[in-house]
């Protein structure tokens, strides 16, 4: 077995979330249209002497480790025996910010288990049972995501270069669920289709965190305001907000005068179509 391998375990920023309708076992079904971007967290496996995990890096918990470890959940959920090699999650990104990052880090464990010859990724969408990002991440490509991330169709957008903005605010997906209306949810032929149409615009979670959150008001608000902007938004259920550019040059200016209103935040500029 390889002594050591090293995987990118990049974040995901949603174009546009739609919430199309709640499923009789809970869940929704959704449209997203989803881009990878050139940021990324790090999953390292080393050879040693038994199975351990620890993360590591700016966004690391304090103890670091997690109680709910969504890597500890991949091994309970493949059920396979853990290998003797300490798997170190580098935490550059920042966590509960609709980057995806906890999801991404699944499927980049599921990779390196399959360059170790543990595993065979044949079915990737069972493990949304997990996170129903995870297929998106497995499978590596901008895509159209549909049902409950079970449904993915590979798509081209257009290059961006992002200006993203984590607030102090953190968001939780199954909480921010919780508080949508579903009985204004109504299900459109169009959403049914493969192809990107009129309707796939905007997020649908943007008004209820608007409505309960100032901090993340007022920095949608100066995005939206920021000259040669293309859109904004957020991203997931949020708390990263961002706006997309034409131009590296427009987004990292957009992005100095942004650093003068939020010294403070964390704030960077990243791009899709790497």
């Amino acid at each position: 077995m390889l002594d050591r391998i090293i995987e990118k375990s990049p974040a995901k920023l949603n174009l546009f979330l739609k919430i199309i309708s709640k499923r009789k076992d809970g869940f929704h079904n959704i449209r997203s249209g989803v881009t990878l971007l050139n940021i990324y967290d790090e999953i390292i496996a080393e050879k040693n002497s038994k199975f351990s995990i620890k993360y590591i890096g700016d966004f690391a918990p304090i103890n670091n480790n997690y109680d709910n470890c969504i890597i500890e959940k991949i091994f309970k959920f493949i059920k396979i025996k853990k290998p003797n090699y300490r798997f170190i999650i580098k935490k550059n990104l920042p966590v509960m910010s609709g980057l995806g990052s906890a999801s991404s880090n699944a499927a980049a464990t599921l990779r390196i288990l399959e360059k170790l010859n543990l595993i065979i990724l044949k079915d990737i969408y069972k493990f949304t049972k997990i996170g129903s990002d995870i297929p998106i991440f497995i499978n590596l490509n901008d895509c159209l995501v549909r049902g409950i991330g079970d449904k993915i169709t590979n798509q081209v957008f257009p290059k961006y270069y992002f200006l993203l903005v984590k607030p102090v605010s953190n968001c939780s997906t199954e909480l921010m669920y919780k508080k949508l209306n579903t009985t204004n949810l109504i299900k459109k032929n169009e959403y049914d289709s493969n192809a990107i149409n009129d309707y796939d615009s905007g997020n649908d979670f943007e008004k209820i965190i608007i409505k309960e959150n100032n901090e993340i008001k007022n920095i949608l608000k100066f995005l939206q305001n920021l000259d040669k902007k293309i859109f904004s938004g957020i991203t997931g259920s949020g708390s990263c907000c961002f706006a997309a550019f034409d131009s590296y040059e427009i987004a990292d200016n957009s992005l100095n005068l942004f650093k003068q209103s939020y010294p403070n935040l964390w704030s960077l500029v990243a791009e899709n179509n790497c």
